[in-house]
């Protein structure tokens, strides 16, 4: 059975599998920067949010991320990774225009091959965007929650992220 989301009303297919709580977070290669790859694989040990956005150019995308790079700091036993189709150069002018530390709010892109956006079931293939997605980790690579946002355009249950964090 086809998986969609909506953008504005209208329905989109999702690839890959749908995630829950209680699976094993898998696998993926996403870009650091335009040279360098990093396995998701390389982030385990520490507790994750994995925050999933369309395009750091839109609005509530912009809004998604800037609250989690508020809440870094009070979840400081919490990785926070915001992954988008966005190419790397673009994340990093997104950073330094919104004085967001990469650093502390780590930014990962999935242009080159999609392989987070079809192992966690959020590739939009129509678009070759990611859906609004959340993921909380824990350190040994469980989902902890997960949450696929219905409709594209509008945001996460933070609090719901949020708390899922805070059990860790």
């Amino acid at each position: 059975m086809a998986r969609t989301v909506t953008l504005k009303g209208n329905p989109l297919n999702l690839e890959g599998p749908q995630l829950k709580a209680g699976d094993r977070a898998p696998d993926a290669t996403l870009k650091k920067d335009l040279v360098t790859d990093m396995k998701l694989s390389e982030t385990a040990g520490t507790p994750r949010i994995f925050s999933v956005v369309p395009s750091l150019d839109t609005a509530v995308c912009a809004a998604q991320t800037k609250r989690f790079n508020e809440e870094v700091s009070k979840l400081p036993h919490v990785a926070i990774y915001t992954i988008s189709c966005d190419l790397p150069v673009a994340q990093k002018r997104f950073c330094a225009t919104e004085g967001i530390d990469p650093e502390k709010l780590h930014m990962l892109s999935d242009h080159k091959d999609v392989s987070f956006g079809r192992a966690y079931g959020t590739l939009v293939p129509a678009l070759r965007i990611l859906c609004r997605a959340v993921f909380v980790v824990d350190a040994q690579g469980v989902i902890k929650y997960a949450e696929y946002v219905p409709e594209i355009a509008e945001h996460p249950n933070y609090d719901a992220v949020l708390a899922a964090a805070r059990a860790l």
